[in-house]
């Protein structure tokens, strides 16, 4: 097991989300913690990707390009997806057929959901303890 961080030479796996340095406070002398997994987190190829979701490997690769799925890239230089891609993919030809959006619009659209979600999941976790009666 590498415990050197992803900045060190000839650290580990470059690339991936798991050992990624992450800002802790919102300030710029703020500290730098890094995360290591614990257990591997299992990829995706683009060949599966694409399999799984029904989509062209370059439509995908496309998608990549744009930003709207995350992927990264192995040792050899492939693209690796999380286990999440298919469902994201999923959702992108959702709001491109449903609502007849451009790629541009749907990355603003996934961010603004995600947004949401956020904002719900903190109201939840808040709890209608404070008085104030819930919005919906």
């Amino acid at each position: 097991m590498n415990d050197r961080p992803s900045g060190a030479a000839g650290a580990g796996r470059a690339g991936t989300s798991d050992d990624r340095p992450v800002r802790t406070g919102t300030d710029l002398t703020a500290t730098t913690a890094v995360r290591y997994a614990l257990v591997p987190v299992r990829r995706l190829s683009l060949d599966t990707v694409a399999r799984r979701s029904g989509l062209h490997p370059d439509l995908v690769r496309r998608f990549a390009a744009l930003g709207l799925v995350d992927a990264d890239r192995d040792a050899a230089g492939h693209l690796v997806f999380d286990p999440t891609a298919p469902a994201v993919l999923a959702r992108i030809q959702r709001l491109r057929s449903g609502l007849c959006l451009n790629y541009a619009s749907i990355g603003l659209v996934l961010d603004l959901l995600d947004r949401i979600s956020l904002l719900e999941a903190a109201l939840r976790g808040r709890g209608t303890r404070s008085g104030n009666p819930p919005w919906t």
